[in-house]
């Protein structure tokens, strides 16, 4: 039997849920190594609804559970239901979701909270020591709850192609290992039993951003 990964997913959209393309990257890489990849979001409201033609908020509400359940075609569960013991490893794409609904991170950067059940996620695969695969924005995630973790987010010095590299700052402030990488690179920390690369963090070709993910999720499957 292939390994079984949880995916944990934000909502849908890259500013103020999951980024689709990433979601897509990880369950089609998953499925190449052949995986068992099963989704789980959050049962709560999204911080905002943002209007992705207009790049603004609108006045709607919506649930990341709901939201996610678009990209998992249906096939999605509660994250309060996430048995870790049943499952190989953990895997979370980027978007906004991922500092907007899974963490306040967009409004209080490092000193930010996490939702409490994707934290308790987070800290239980972290202790059974099974492999922690994440992406762009997500590795956030990782800085606030594992210090002294590595992690990547791309490079920490800012320009054109690396738009968010003042990420890479506040997580330092945390107290976490920065390494930098290109797009198509990976970061592993054996210690913590990370495995993280930028994404869209990058601007970047997307079948740049394709095959980082690729080297990720095979990691990941490898660890597990």
């Amino acid at each position: 039997m292939g390994k079984r990964v949880a995916v944990l997913l934000a909502g849908c959209g890259v500013y103020d849920g999951t980024e689709i393309h990433e979601a897509s990257a990880v369950l089609v890489h998953l499925s190449r190594e052949g995986a068992q990849a099963e989704v789980f979001a959050p049962n709560i409201p999204q911080m905002h609804v943002v209007d992705h033609v207009k790049g603004q908020p609108v006045l709607e509400q919506r649930n990341v559970l709901v939201e996610s359940a678009r990209i998992a075609r249906g096939n999605i569960k509660d994250v309060a239901q996430l048995d870790v013991k049943g499952m190989d490893a953990l895997i979370i794409p980027g978007g906004f979701g991922v500092a907007k609904n899974l963490s306040t991170w967009a409004t209080q950067g490092k000193n930010c909270s996490i939702c409490r059940e994707v934290e308790d996620v987070l800290r239980e695969f972290h202790a059974a020591q099974k492999p922690i695969g994440l992406c762009c924005i997500s590795p956030v995630l990782a800085a606030k709850l594992f210090p002294g973790c590595e992690v990547t987010v791309g490079h920490d010095t800012e320009c054109d192609m690396w738009p968010y590299a003042k990420t890479a700052e506040s997580m330092k402030e945390l107290g976490c290992k920065h390494v930098n990488k290109h797009v198509t690179e990976i970061h592993v920390d054996p210690r913590n039993k990370l495995v993280t690369t930028s994404a869209f963090m990058c601007n970047a070709p997307i079948h740049d951003i394709h095959d980082g993910i690729g080297n990720m999720v095979r990691e990941v499957v490898r660890l597990a």
